[in-house]
C-alpha cells in the first residue's frame, strides 16, 4: 500500500514525538495537519450515502442525531449540512457507517 508523503511525515512525527524528541504541541499541529478534508455533498451524494447504507430517512436520522425533515431537506436541496454534521456525513462517505457503530 502506497503511503502519501503527509502520512509518511505525519508517522515520522509521531516516532519522534515516543522518543521524546518533538513536544505534545509541535505533534497535535501535525495532528491537525492530518485532518481529512471536510467536502461539501450535493443532495443526490447525501441520499446515495444514505441509500448504500439500506437506511430510510427517518432511520438514518436517528443514527446521525439529525430530524427526519432535516435529513429530507439535505436530500432535496433545501437545505445544506454545515459544521459537525458536514464531518459526520463526510466521514461515513468515507469509512461506512460503522463507523458510528464501534
Amino acid at each position: 500500500m502506497k503511503k502519501t508523503l503527509l502520512e509518511t511525515i505525519h508517522e515520522t512525527a509521531q516516532g519522534l514525538h515516543k522518543v521524546g524528541i518533538m513536544d505534545i504541541q509541535t505533534m497535535k499541529e501535525f495532528d491537525a495537519l492530518c485532518l481529512p478534508e471536510v467536502k461539501e455533498l450535493s443532495p443526490a451524494q447525501i441520499k446515495a450515502i444514505r441509500v448504500k447504507a439500506k437506511l430510510s430517512q427517518p432511520v438514518f436520522a436517528e443514527y446521525i442525531n439529525a430530524s427526519p425533515s432535516t435529513v429530507k431537506k439535505w436530500e432535496t436541496g433545501e437545505k445544506h449540512p454545515t459544521g459537525p454534521a458536514l464531518k459526520l456525513l463526510n466521514l461515513i462517505a468515507s469509512k461506512g457507517l460503522d463507523i458510528l457503530c464501534a
